[in-house]
């Protein structure tokens, strides 16, 4: 079982707590400070050594461009920044440092908007490549495809999806050279109503869930 509480302001602030019945517990906090710059903390708490774990954000945002500042339990320290180079093009980058491990990474992140289409590509020394691509057919209909390569490890995975906007139901899938599928319906019941029917099959390991649930309110 779950017990959760939000509250959200007028200004945007919010804060969200989760806690189950094994006695864990979870919350977000957002915090505006001024129209350039914003507060976040997302935390974990369990009796499991190891489970209990914060984070620390500041946003800051211009005209083109973003950045944020990140720490950590663990003792992580992080930051990054993106740019907008042309109406289109943005680039950008990251960092980090992970102290009690003694480990650190960069990496270089670049996104294309075409309008009716976005390419993304990333790229970092850990050996981790990413590139991803969605296309708008229309109003209803879109469709997306992932590749991510691991260079330390040398492997190579590729997914597919897509999202259907019906009038009163939207259908979301996707589908992984791993050999998953995945698939989301949510239909309007109602006014602040909607039923919600989710499945996942794994192939490889025969592994197969399935679950609904009903949201309400707005």
């Amino acid at each position: 079982y779950e017990f959760g509480a939000n509250l959200v302001t007028n200004e945007g602030n919010l804060a969200l707590g989760r806690v189950t019945s094994d006695g864990r517990l979870t919350g977000r906090v957002k915090y505006d400070l001024s129209s350039m710059a914003s507060l976040k903390s997302q935390f974990q708490m369990a009796s499991e050594e190891g489970m209990s774990q914060g984070m620390f954000d500041l946003d800051l945002k211009g005209g083109d461009w973003n950045a944020q500042l990140k720490a950590g339990t663990s003792q992580f320290y992080g930051a990054n920044y993106f740019q907008s180079v042309t109406p289109k093009l943005s680039m950008g980058g990251e960092i980090f440092y992970l102290a009690e491990q003694g480990r650190s990474g960069v990496g270089f992140a670049a996104r294309y908007d075409g309008g009716d289409s976005i390419s993304t590509a990333q790229v970092a020394n850990t050996g981790l490549v990413s590139l991803s691509y969605l296309q708008r057919v229309n109003e209803k209909v879109s469709l997306a495809s992932e590749f991510m390569y691991n260079l330390n490890a040398r492997e190579a995975n590729a997914s597919f999806g897509y999202d259907y906007v019906l009038r009163q139901c939207r259908l979301r899938g996707r589908v992984d050279t791993d050999g998953k599928i995945a698939a989301l319906l949510e239909e309007r019941v109602n006014v602040g109503v909607t039923f919600l029917l989710s499945a996942e099959v794994d192939y490889p390991k025969k592994d197969y869930k399935f679950g609904f649930g009903l949201t309400v309110g707005e």
